[in-house]
């Protein structure tokens, strides 16, 4: 039988052709794995290796250390001390989640169902609590080994502490676990904070390998902020307000201390105040500052601005005549002193010496229009200090335009027009510092708050707002206020100085209301040595029960701060006498 042919003569099922179809074949597969071995050696030669060991990288927060809030001196009023990060290896710690998570909860009090979430993640690193005190977390990692869970670990994560406590906590604020909640602590915190650094090694089995892929971007820790206040004297000034609060039974109060010449603030005393290191443990409304954050009309105190600014203009002096009514109508209603009397004769030191508002508002009288708007403005009312603290209020004076008769009667009195303690206690200084306004500062040198504004002494102002002469003719009126024989604050002397100061009792608006409601704002601002001053400080309390005014409540508090001042800084007394201006005539 013939053998049948192919079209092209082979024959089929021939050796020769199964062969050259087999090297056909094998020809093919080695181009198509060629190909593929020059795309992975020749064009992406790293893409095995990162593609076997992105798996087994593990990223590390190297965090930054805080920089340090600090005194004057260089006291700590906030710092960094050891503290770790507890991590988890969820590739060990999935087996025994959710009694690991119930250990932690208890050990550590973070949040059970998160952390359970956390321990079972597909990934081999997880933070668990951050910021944990050193002591803390090496008993719990201690622990969880004796109840045989795998997978903890510890790395560095300072801890932030107030060593002061509840010592300027009102403004040095605090942190939270993640961020910064208030105070400084928020206001700079990108300065404080620096940047956190990282680092990324490769583990193998849960461990780290010696000779893996490693990278390492160290942190940039954060910057010190330095503070003009004084710990002590914060401290001091602090136990004052507070037995002063207590013992009039009043719901707040503050004192601000002031150096007069360079403006700095030694002490902002707020009270109730609260433990830094605890803050959850105090109400939300004690959290602030209420120095700089308050808005309440000044009362009588405000007069020491009223007649600066007359004598300044040259319409009045210490020794003028005043005729002081039992009560003075204006328009259709009438104006009264916080003391009854008939009629009496009083200079205008002895209307600062009394307090008359009657006395003051006939004084006012020598305005002409916008005048004496011109000048508060001049003394800073109505505007924020920016000394870099979140939250200051400006305050409210009213528009110039919109005042009536009536209006300036009584802003001339210190009522219908509203402060902050560090605005009041700075316009005060004013007079102090013979008549130049310097901006109050809290912080030393210079430092750029997070929204952009640079603050502290270094960027402190001056402005001239009344004469040198009109500045020291007003200081020798208000050391009448002092003098136990005529004036209404002599529970303000500091023994063996010279001592210029004015009280203020004003009438608060009730929230609800928007009325005055029967309580009242008591204050007491002064400085000595009167006639060299060293230190203006201003001490406000809020609604007293006990019926007290400023020279019996917020007097002796200035006392007591003043003189641990001036003994503090070893300011002798000047040895001159006191102020004998007439009171009456």
């Amino acid at each position: 039988m013939p053998a049948t042919t192919s079209p092209r003569g082979t024959r089929r099922g021939s050796p020769q052709l199964r062969l050259r179809l087999g090297f056909l074949v094998i020809a093919i597969a080695l181009s198509v794995f060629g190909a593929r071995l020059v795309q992975l050696q020749g064009l992406d030669p790293n893409s095995y290796a990162q593609m076997a060991t992105a798996e087994n990288l593990r990223d590390v927060v190297l965090p930054a250390e805080r920089g340090d809030i600090l005194d004057r001196n260089g006291e700590p009023l906030a710092d960094s001390v050891d503290g770790m990060m507890v991590i988890a290896d969820p590739a060990l710690t999935s087996e025994k989640a959710a009694a690991l998570a119930s250990f932690l909860y208890k050990k550590l009090d973070v949040d059970y169902a998160s952390t359970l979430k956390k321990l079972r993640a597909d990934s081999r690193f997880e933070y668990i609590a951050r910021r944990v005190p050193s002591t803390i977390a090496t008993e719990v990692l201690a622990e969880a080994k004796a109840h045989k869970f795998k997978g903890l670990s510890t790395l560095r994560d300072p801890v932030r502490d107030y060593p002061a406590g509840d010592v300027a906590a009102n403004l040095v604020g605090f942190i939270g676990t993640d961020e910064p909640l208030a105070g400084f602590e928020r206001t700079f915190d990108k300065s404080l904070s620096g940047k956190d650094g990282s680092s990324t090694y490769e583990v193998g089995g849960g461990n780290r390998i010696p000779l893996g892929e490693s990278t390492v971007t160290k942190p940039r820790d954060g910057k010190d902020l330095k503070t003009t206040l004084d710990l002590d004297l914060q401290w001091y000034a602090q136990r004052v307000v507070r037995q002063a609060v207590e013992d009039s039974g009043a719901e707040s109060g503050f004192a601000i201390v002031m150096d007069t010449r360079s403006g700095g603030l030694l002490a902002v005393a707020d009270d109730p105040t609260y433990d830094a290191n605890d803050p959850t443990a105090s109400p939300k409304a004690d959290l602030g500052s209420r120095a700089l954050q308050d808005v309440y009309e000044p009362g009588s105190v405000e007069k020491v601005l009223t007649v600066s600014s007359l004598i300044d203009l040259g319409v009045i002096s210490p020794r003028t005549k005043i005729a002081v009514p039992p009560q003075l109508r204006r328009e259709d209603r009438p104006i009264n002193d916080w003391f009854p009397h008939g009629d009496i004769r009083l200079t205008l030191a002895g209307v600062i010496a009394k307090s008359s508002n009657i006395g003051t508002v006939l004084a006012a009288d020598k305005f002409k229009q916008g005048q004496l708007d011109a000048y508060l403005k001049k003394f800073g009312l109505g505007q924020r200090t920016n000394i870099g603290v979140r939250g200051e209020t400006q305050g409210l004076l009213p528009d110039g335009s919109t005042w009536t008769h009536q209006m300036q009667d009584r802003i001339a009195f210190g009522q219908s027009v509203s402060v902050n303690g560090v605005q009041m206690a700075a316009a005060v200084n004013t007079i102090a510092n013979g008549g130049v306004r310097i901006s109050p500062s809290v912080i030393q040198g210079s430092a750029t708050t997070d929204d952009g504004q640079s603050v502290g002494t270094d960027h402190a102002t001056r402005e001239r707002v009344v004469s040198a002469k009109a500045a020291h003719q007003t200081m020798l009126m208000m050391e009448r206020v002092i003098d136990p024989e005529v004036g209404v604050a002599p529970g303000a002397a500091v023994p063996g100085y010279r001592v210029a100061g004015k009280t203020g009792t004003a009438q608060r608006v009730g929230a609800e209301c928007g009325c005055y409601d029967g309580t009242d704002t008591v204050s007491f601002a002064g400085f000595a040595p009167a006639d060299d001053p060293k230190f203006t400080i201003y001490v406000v309390v809020q609604n007293p029960s006990n019926g007290g005014g400023g020279g019996s409540v917020a007097g002796p508090a200035f006392s007591k701060i003043m003189s641990y001042a001036l003994r503090r800084y070893g300011v002798p007394p000047t040895g001159t006498q006191p102020s004998r201006l007439p009171v009456e005539w």
